[in-house]
């Protein structure tokens, strides 16, 4: 073997453990992420009563970004202490409708 051969290994090898690396930490990151989906979810088992927490993933589904206000915000009252009994489906209503209301429509005319 030559020593052009022998760099050519060690690069391989190199990068090898490189990918073997990235691997790893994507795998941590995403052993994290689950982990704290799964301590989020059962904060809102707790303060939400099941039809709230059904109507919270189907707004996910068409509003993910609003969905994960509403529960940062819940899960911040829960954890503070100022939520003292479970949120039921329309005090969840209400507060929905108070958030939508406050975007402005955009009106567009044409001329």
């Amino acid at each position: 073997m030559d020593d052009k051969e022998l760099e050519e290994i060690k690069r391989r090898k190199m990068l090898e453990l490189m990918q073997q690396q990235v691997l790893a930490q994507e795998n941590n990151d995403e052993q994290k992420r689950l982990e704290e989906e799964a301590a989020r979810q059962a904060i809102l088992r707790q303060i939400l009563e099941p039809e709230a927490r059904e109507r919270l993933a189907r707004l996910k589904l068409v509003r993910p970004e609003l969905a994960n206000a509403v529960e940062n915000q819940l899960i911040l009252l829960a954890q503070s202490g100022r939520i003292g009994r479970m949120i039921t489906d329309e005090e969840l209503k209400s507060i929905l409708s108070r958030l939508t209301s406050q975007r402005r429509e955009i009106r567009i005319e044409r001329r």
